[in-house]
């Protein structure tokens, strides 16, 4: 049995006061229904009505009010730099999460797409930091499949 459950999230910005934290990489918020540990060493059943994805800042909320702010963990990605655009545009057409800076884009750490941006001409640098990428261009939060629904544009030509 878990310590705590949680059904419901909190948008960053939104709340305040959260009296621990659970310290999750990027692949491990995005999540319906999972077991995960807090840092003060306690389980956390999260259970959505849906597959949610998760920013840093966000917060669990418990049945008594109590909240668990979400924490972006440090892990191995791949600093771009060069020529922004073309870049930027190479990541996006090969549905890359991707963190976009003024003078710097952060990828996962995926040797296939950082060699293929050497050939561009960036420069690839490994770093350890959180990754918080941009959300899809439809508002879903994360970019994994190409599917966009009903209201979208089609691919029909």
């Amino acid at each position: 049995m878990a310590d705590y459950i949680s059904q419901v999230i909190r948008k960053a910005g939104t709340w305040s006061g959260a009296f621990n934290q659970c310290v999750l990489a990027y692949d491990d918020r995005f999540l319906r229904r999972k077991v995960i540990t807090t840092e003060h060493g306690e389980t956390l059943l999260v259970d959505l009505a849906h597959t949610t994805s998760l920013d840093h800042g966000d917060a669990f909320e418990l049945d008594d009010g109590r909240l668990i702010e979400v924490v972006a963990a440090q892990e191995p990605l791949l600093q771009v730099t060069g020529d922004m655009v073309q870049l930027a545009w190479h990541i996006g057409n090969r549905h890359t999460p991707c963190q976009i800076e003024t003078h710097r884009l952060l990828i996962q750490n995926d040797p296939v797409i950082g060699h293929m941006l050497e050939h561009l001409g960036a420069v690839v640098t490994p770093v350890q930091e959180p990754f918080t990428p941009e959300g899809g261009a439809y508002g879903h939060g994360r970019t994994h499949s190409h599917e966009h629904g009903a209201t979208a544009h089609d691919h029909q030509h």
